[in-house]
């Protein structure tokens, strides 16, 4: 088992930015997969970065060159650098671990991003 608890949401206003961390803990394999997905009211969730533990990363189209993910494999912890957030970019943002040795995933349990404009 492993348990994700993210951290960093809030209100910002547009043009600002937030930094989302989450960390992990229990049971964890070195090679895996951590990152980043939301949920916009009425939408459904998708994906927004991710990072394996090698280093390669995969972003959204919508925020390439505005977000960045990085993490700290000593610490289990994953990070989301958002700046020049957008009101789209509105949304319940969830930590996601995927374990690569048991195909396992894991997801935390939400932090509210909210941009006014």
């Amino acid at each position: 088992q492993v348990q994700l608890v993210e951290s960093g949401g809030g209100l910002v206003q547009a043009g600002g930015s937030l930094r989302l961390s989450c960390a992990a803990s229990g049971t964890i394999f070195s090679i895996n997969t951590m990152g980043w997905y939301r949920q916009a009211p009425g939408k459904q969730r998708e994906l927004v970065a991710t990072m394996t533990s090698g280093g390669n990363t995969n972003y959204a189209d919508s925020v390439k060159g505005r977000f960045s993910i990085s993490r700290d494999n000593a610490k289990n912890t994953v990070y989301l650098q958002m700046d020049s957030l957008k009101p789209e970019d509105t949304a319940v943002y969830y930590c996601r671990h995927n374990t690569w040795a048991t195909g396992h995933v894991y997801w935390g349990q939400g932090t509210q991003v909210t941009v006014s404009s």
